[in-house]
């Protein structure tokens, strides 16, 4: 048997973790089993399925790599299929046309309610002859078995047992002529030969009522998986139209698709105490008799984690031509200053993201208009002028420009003033990059370079000098 899995979103909202996950397992389960991974687009649903929710899902897919062997297929350029389906449904007997009113249907359902009853359709048109009746609006619904049980193997929680007393007679086609996604789902999977079919938990309901519209038309029966839920950090169910960040969203964050998906196969799988792998460890290694029959939790401190595992991990230029992208949107111009790989080989360690890693460096690439305020109130101060100017003079006159040289520089200063090497390493780490937090001082000197260090510390001294004399006319 040669496997087939499908993803196939609804376009109604944002492509989502859980969504990932679905379509990350359907795809993993085809590659490892050297199947295919067809992608469908459920977009019968006219009113609110968005183009702009079909490029989120395309773009998603592609930046994480979970490429489609077949598709995609969009459900609304199939009409005529499901409709020569539906007609022939009707001549064999096998669903019906419904005229009940929408009014009426609803105060039956009250009615159920009220005794106590589950409600469902009574099957007032069942057995209705209809051929004298004209202009009227009309449904049409699938003629489900009174009788018997349908029982499928769930790959993730064993057998599933439905009594088809319990299932109503759904409709599978609206009044306005477009039929309903059980029943597209149904004829989508027999036509594209869908083996295995892994979605949602909160599928298992519609199951049985496919597998009984599948039984009517004599095909063969898919392998069904059904997936926890995924909830945010409070446990609320995440969602597609509430709470969940899109998947786009991720990318602009600057997070890595490796670390990405890393994160999402662990959210019900797992292989023993690992907790990296690579894209080709989890085709080799994903089966689906290791998925949880229990929640997960989403944590942003864990998937944060697994960037900056990734951040550090992976080829240096690699990720320093992912970089550009962010330090591009930042409208940092690259060229302004030092060389990229060297300048992340210096701010990897000290961050989750590649967006905050180019948020972080636009003082390498160009000059600031000011210094931070509580830092220079803390360390621009009049006293401080002295190290500075000998600072100055001593990076001006270095021979050998590196961050050794430069450290040495501010170790003989700090023995030959006595001054703290720390509170000499502030001072100069406002002067050079006006803010407080930096990586080691000698090291950032060294990429900025010796024009543009020198004019920092200059300005920082003539900072000092405008502060003197306000202070001077003040008295």
């Amino acid at each position: 048997m040669k496997i087939k899995t499908r993803f196939a979103p609804s376009p109604t909202g944002n492509l989502h973790i859980g969504s990932i996950r679905t379509a990350l397992y359907s795809w993993l389960f085809a590659r490892h089993n050297n199947g295919k991974f067809i992608l469908r687009i459920e977009d019968t649903d006219l009113e609110r399925s968005q183009q702009v929710s079909v490029d989120s899902i395309f773009n998603g897919l592609k930046w994480l790599g979970l490429n489609w062997d077949e598709g995609p297929y969009f459900q609304s350029q199939r009409l005529d299929r499901y409709k020569k389906v539906i007609n022939n449904m009707i001549d064999k007997g096998d669903a019906y046309k419904c005229f009940c009113s929408s009014e009426k249907l609803e105060e039956i359902r009250k009615n159920q309610i009220q005794k106590g009853f589950k409600p469902r359709y009574p099957g007032i048109c069942r057995n209705l002859k209809y051929k004298n009746i004209f202009n009227q609006d009309y449904v049409i619904r699938f003629k489900n078995p009174s009788t018997g049980k349908v029982v499928f193997n769930d790959k993730i929680r064993g057998n599933i047992v439905f009594d088809n007393k319990e299932l109503d007679d759904l409709i599978i086609q609206r009044s306005n002529g477009m039929p309903t996604y059980n029943f597209c789902a149904v004829i989508d999977d027999l036509d594209m030969q869908i083996t295995h079919v892994i979605r949602g938990e909160d599928h298992i309901n519609n199951t049985p009522r496919q597998i009984n519209i599948m039984k009517s038309l004599g095909a063969e029966i898919p392998i069904y998986a059904h997936l926890s839920m995924i909830l945010d950090e409070d446990k609320h169910k995440i969602s597609k139209r509430k709470n969940a960040l899109s998947i786009t969203e991720y990318y602009k964050k600057g997070f890595l698709p490796e670390a990405l998906l890393n994160y999402i196969v662990r959210l019900g799988w797992s292989y023993g105490d690992k907790e990296i792998f690579s894209v080709l460890e989890m085709q080799e290694l994903f089966s689906l008799k290791s998925i949880s029959k229990s929640s997960s939790i989403i944590s942003t401190k864990k998937l944060l984690w697994l960037n900056k595992y990734y951040i550090n991990n992976l080829s240096v230029s690699y990720i320093c031509n992912l970089l550009k992208i962010y330090m591009i949107e930042e409208n940092i111009i690259i060229s302004n200053g030092p060389n990229l790989e060297l300048l992340f080989k210096l701010l990897r360690n000290r961050y989750h993201t590649l967006k905050e890693i180019a948020k972080s460096c636009r003082y390498f690439y160009e000059e600031f208009n000011d210094f931070n305020k509580q830092a220079a109130e803390r360390y621009l101060l009049i006293n401080n002028f002295s190290i500075l100017d000998k600072l100055y003079k001593k990076i001006k006159n270095l021979i050998v420009w590196n961050h050794y040289a430069i450290s040495e520089v501010i170790n003989n200063l700090s023995e030959d003033t006595l001054v703290n090497i720390k509170e000499i390493n502030m001072i100069l780490r406002v002067a050079i990059t006006g803010n407080v937090c930096s990586p080691s001082i000698s090291s950032v000197i060294d990429l900025v370079g010796r024009k543009k260090t020198l004019l920092r510390i200059k300005k920082a001294m003539d900072y000092i000098n405008h502060l003197s004399i306000n202070k001077k006319i003040d008295n």
